[in-house]
């Protein structure tokens, strides 16, 4: 019988690949800013990470997503999240790195930059489980200054929660070898709007603490074993370390409602919580729970800044990948004008948040400094902003180069599309970081002159930078137009460090297409005709040749 499921014109496996060494413009960042020390390190992480098994642990911890059990089989509470074996492969994957506490375990110079591109590795590996180490690595900072109050905090917390391992076991913090840390803002009334929040914290003198009473709409990575949540107390909003055991053992009265059925981020659990009389530890002073949190929260943005850069070089990777060995109406895809058009549009899109996120990440290495701390006062916001707003175009772009192939499962693009809303939404939705912009710049008008001196060498040799910085300038004066401002701020920053340290013709064809458009972002796959565009794939990883 003749042969009808011969398997013709389709791209080979991936196989196993190294995530850090194929990726020049990531390699350069790391170089640049501070993190070369670490290379070594990040190469066998991306190794790792790159593996066709570690896309199979992915697979499998968002097929087989958490469980919740609110009881036992008599009734009495439970309040435990069941996950995959995968899950915690990955988290031990994630932990062995140091994801959850590199910075604060070893503050050596460049230590946020190499985790930002350890972190950028993970964001091509599995995303969900990104949330729980991400929200440890921004409260341990937090817990540090401000957890005096917290029983066990130096003796038992702090040495488990800076430990490179995992242990998912539900027991009391003393009775295990490591631990992460989740949070609770959110409630139905208030959203981003914390001070609308409902939760009471009322002091409890007996018992050296506070007890909340209750509701959180969200609460993150319910598997944690303590918590940060913003409640009500007699002096105002405050913030408040709430452990899921007590100090004798004993179990908290965190009362978990569902988990959330979420768009993507199916690996990763999100839940409903109850607080009936629960205990919690005041960090730092009662009224003082914005700025506390806000302390967590700026490390968090950070993140979904560089994950959503790592989820992009994903995407492209797959679609060079498909490219490269598909063909079409007699050519491969990759050598097609009008599909090298819009693979170079991505790669351009991809090194600039990668060289972005990387840059943010030195101002955290250097937290004294006056102009780094401008620049990640007014960057940080701004940044989360337009690169996570960039993140599902990209990544619907990068799944139609696969054509209907990608929109399928087994491609692992779907996958990585449902990823990218959730950076955009988390701590704090386009709208939010945007205001934020605005309250950092009327508080510290003096960084208009760090961005400028940010920018100046680069706008010497490209004069839209300064137009576009100047524009920005303008638009900040009006609130409607605070996304603009946001927008154009990050554009002018990524096209200098694209002038400054990026070959010529990814510079130019950057410049070209996204200075001077008025802030109105075209399609991908619109680059200005005459560029050369074959360095800008090469570069990328194309590799026709």
């Amino acid at each position: 019988m003749p042969a009808t499921h011969d398997v013709l014109n389709q791209p080979p496996p991936r196989g196993d690949r190294n995530l850090f060494e194929e990726d020049l413009a990531l390699r350069e960042a790391v170089a640049r800013e501070g993190a070369a020390w670490d290379e070594i390190e990040l190469g066998l992480l991306g190794a790792a990470f790159g593996t066709a098994a570690a896309r199979e642990l992915a697979r499998q911890a968002n097929a087989h997503g958490p469980v919740l059990h609110t009881h036992d089989r008599f009734g009495r509470r439970r309040d435990e999240v069941e996950f995959h074996p995968a899950w915690h492969e990955i988290l031990r994957h994630y932990t062995a790195a140091e994801l959850h506490c590199g910075p604060w375990r070893e503050p050596v110079a460049g230590a946020h930059v190499a985790r930002a591109a350890a972190f950028h590795l993970a964001g091509q590996f599995e995303n969900g489980a990104q949330c729980p180490v991400t929200m440890t690595f921004a409260a341990l900072p937090v817990l540090q200054r401000h957890g005096a109050r917290v029983p066990g905090l130096q003796e038992v917390w702090l040495p488990r929660l800076l430990t490179p391992l995992h242990d998912h076991r539900f027991l009391p913090m003393a009775e295990k070898e490591a631990g992460l840390i989740g949070m609770g803002m959110t409630e139905k009334q208030g959203g981003s709007d914390v001070r609308a929040n409902t939760t009471r914290a009322e002091p409890d003198a007996a018992a050296g603490c506070h007890r909340l009473t209750g509701h959180k709409w969200f609460c993150s990575a319910p598997m944690c074993d303590a918590f940060l949540v913003l409640a009500q107390a007699p002096g105002g909003l405050s913030c408040f370390f709430v452990p899921r055991f007590l100090p004798d053992g004993t179990r908290n009265a965190l009362h978990f409602q569902r988990l959330k059925d979420k768009l993507g981020n199916r690996s990763n659990a999100s839940s409903e919580v109850e607080f009936e009389g629960t205990h919690a530890w005041l960090l730092g002073e009662e009224g003082r729970g914005v700025p506390v949190i806000i302390e967590m929260v700026n490390h968090t943005r950070l993140d979904c800044v560089t994950g959503t850069a790592g989820i992009m070089r994903a995407c492209l990777a797959e679609a060079l990948h498909h490219a490269r060995h598909r063909s079409v109406f007699g050519r491969r895809l990759g050598e097609q004008p009008l599909m090298q058009n819009v693979l170079a549009d991505l790669a351009l899109e991809s090194e600039a948040a990668t060289a972005l996120a990387l840059r943010l990440a030195r101002t955290f290495d250097a937290p004294d400094d006056p102009h780094s701390s401008l620049l990640r006062r007014v960057l940080t916001p701004a940044a989360k902003y337009w690169v996570c707003k960039r993140g599902p175009t990209f990544a619907a772009e990068a799944m139609e180069v696969l054509g209907g192939s990608g929109y399928v499962e087994d491609s692992g693009m779907p996958r990585f599309y449902r990823e990218m809303p959730v950076n955009s939404i988390w701590e704090g939705s386009g709208n939010v970081m945007c205001l934020d912009v605005l309250r950092a710049l009327a508080r510290a008008p003096e960084a208009w002159e760090a961005l400028q001196t940010e920018v100046a060498e680069a706008a010497a040799e490209e004069p839209r930078i300064a137009q576009v910085l100047a524009q920005a300038r303008r638009a900040a004066d009006n609130e409607a137009q605070a996304r603009l401002l946001s927008e154009l701020m990050v554009l002018a920053v990524q096209a200098a460090l694209l002038v400054q340290h990026a070959p010529g013709s990814v510079s130019a064809a950057f410049c070209a297409s996204r200075l001077g458009r008025d802030g109105a972002a075209g399609a991908f796959g619109t680059l200005p005709a005459g560029l050369p565009l074959e360095p800008i794939l090469n570069r990328a990883g194309l590799g026709l040749a």
